[in-house]
């Protein structure tokens, strides 16, 4: 990606909100808009530095997962509408609901996926939506249309090859039934789940309880203290007996207090307390993290998300700028920037360098964002799109 994009997955496209859809369900449905908004304040960030989701997963894409008559069974308003758990979206005509419900769902799962490739190269990622943890490869529900979080570690995997150990860390108020049945399914021996959840609420799914490997409870109305003391000690045994080569933290915030769903009573500050442990463990471990939002029924839940990044930023400058190194040129021995290079720097640049490289592969291995890929200016990225050393790059720079 872009040294100056950051490491935060967002599109306008995520939100949904027609019809007072976004008042008819407990869901903040545009808390993502909202948490940009807030990071925008505090500036730490520029839009036009997010990365973007600019395209929807294929039919194609979505097949490495879920089932076609999964898929086919979107195409009615019915199943929509009891995904949704919005019982009148049953009677309203299917285009619309493509386009107003499912197509927001599309983008933050594509957002999902290119969360897990910005992770596995600049070592971490939010994705400022998706979560999507009730869906499995042939059931939605709990507001989840499309299995992102199984989507998400497949597409790692395959680009990734070095990738096989991956760590699902779910800290959503509700069990992840949705991967949980997924990792069942594809008998997925190198997946490992941590589950902490309120045992007591939706969904309840004791089939899927068996796929984790520590399941933590916590019970209705548990505050900040035995929360985070318990997140802890399932975290250090989690790290104890299994060394991930990627994660996936599912970061719901509907374990704060007043949500009507969760039956928690955390704090804002329990929150960002519990964001900065799951970094930390990850961090400490050398592990790439890809951040999803999940759920979160109330409207401070943007405020706080925000305010948790930016306690990730001043604990690990996350958002800092990146610093390229210089390259030098063989013919002339100048100094540039392989990336942000003009003519007339380096005499030799408009021949084997041009502004941005000739030798450069910036595009997503799934063709769904514009600002992030593989990319090999120089010597600072040596890569191509097959994990190759750039001949171009060794041939005319050192």
């Amino acid at each position: 990606m872009k040294p100056e994009s950051k490491p935060l997955i967002y599109s306008p496209n995520y939100n949904i909100s027609f019809l007072g859809l976004e008042k008819l369900h407990p869901f903040d449905s545009c808390k993502y808009s909202k948490v940009v908004g807030f990071l925008e304040e505090a500036n730490l960030i520029k839009t036009k530095h997010l990365v973007k989701p600019k395209k929807k997963p294929t039919y194609h894409h979505l097949l490495k997962v879920h089932s076609p008559a999964y898929l086919e069974s979107l195409n009615t308003s019915l199943t929509v509408a009891q995904v949704t758990e919005l019982l009148f979206l049953a009677a309203i005509p299917h285009f619309i609901i493509q386009k107003q419900v499912l197509d927001p769902f599309l983008y933050a799962t594509s957002g999902s996926i290119l969360a897990g490739h910005v992770a596995m190269e600049r070592g971490w990622a939010i994705n400022l939506s998706g979560g999507y943890h009730h869906c499995s490869f042939n059931q939605g529900g709990g507001f989840c249309a499309y299995s992102d979080i199984t989507l998400c570690y497949h597409y790692v995997r395959q680009f990734y090859p070095k990738v096989k150990r991956v760590m699902i860390i779910d800290l959503d108020a509700h069990q992840g039934n949705g991967h949980e049945n997924d990792k069942l399914h594809f008998d997925d021996e190198d997946a490992f789940i941590l589950d902490m959840f309120n045992y007591a609420v939706y969904p309840g799914d004791k089939y899927a309880k068996q796929a984790i490997n520590i399941a933590i409870n916590a019970h209705d109305g548990i505050e900040d203290e035995e929360y985070l003391t318990k997140l802890e000690s399932g975290l250090d045994q989690a790290f104890n007996v299994f060394k991930p080569d990627f994660i996936i933290y599912n970061a719901g915030t509907d374990i704060l207090s007043g949500d009507p769903l969760g039956d928690m009573q955390l704090t804002a500050n329990g929150v960002i307390k519990r964001d900065e442990m799951v970094f930390t463990s990850a961090f400490q471990n050398k592990a790439p993290i890809a951040m999803l939002l999940s759920g979160g029924y109330q409207q401070c839940n943007a405020r706080v998300i925000a305010d948790s990044i930016i306690n990730l930023h001043k604990k690990f400058n996350l958002l800092d700028d990146v610093v390229l190194p210089t390259v030098q040129c063989k013919n002339c021995g100048k100094q540039f920037d392989p990336v942000n290079n003009k003519k007339g720097e380096c005499s030799h640049t408009s021949t084997y360098h041009g502004t941005y490289g000739d030798c450069s592969y910036v595009k997503c291995a799934l063709g769904l964002g514009s600002n992030i890929g593989y990319q090999h200016w120089g010597c600072c990225f040596k890569k191509d799109k097959n994990d190759n050393v750039c001949s171009k790059s060794k041939k005319h720079v050192s």
